[in-house]
């Protein structure tokens, strides 16, 4: 089956919505308590929760238009968003060994897409 490109669309903008899930999930685990009004009580971890469930049923519609070889490394994209929004959103450090594993990333996409 060859991959059609909603479908690949569709993988990347579930993978870039899904990535605010984790920046909503390091905020939350600041007030973090192992309880259920501790999680209730934590909006930061609910929408984390949420934005991650969002990005993964938005991907499931994907699967019908091409292979999984092709679409499921194309969310590894998750990762250079979670860099990028880590940095801009949590004041996080990037070194150089972080962005060459973004960019071997970037790389690694490339090679699926283009041979997919």
């Amino acid at each position: 089956m060859a991959t059609q490109l909603w479908a690949i669309g569709l993988v990347l903008f579930a993978s870039f919505i899904g990535s605010f899930g984790p920046i909503f999930l390091k905020k939350g685990s600041a007030q973090f308590r192992l309880s259920l009004q501790g999680i209730i009580g934590n909006p930061n971890l609910l929408w984390g929760i949420a934005i991650s469930a969002l990005g993964n049923l938005l991907f499931i519609p994907s699967l019908k238009g091409g292979d999984l070889s092709v679409l499921y490394p194309l969310v590894s994209t998750i990762y250079i968003w979670v860099s990028i929004w880590s940095v801009l959103f949590l004041k996080e450090k990037m070194n150089l060994l972080k962005w060459a594993g973004v960019f071997t990333i970037i790389v690694g996409v490339a090679m699926v897409g283009i041979g997919g």
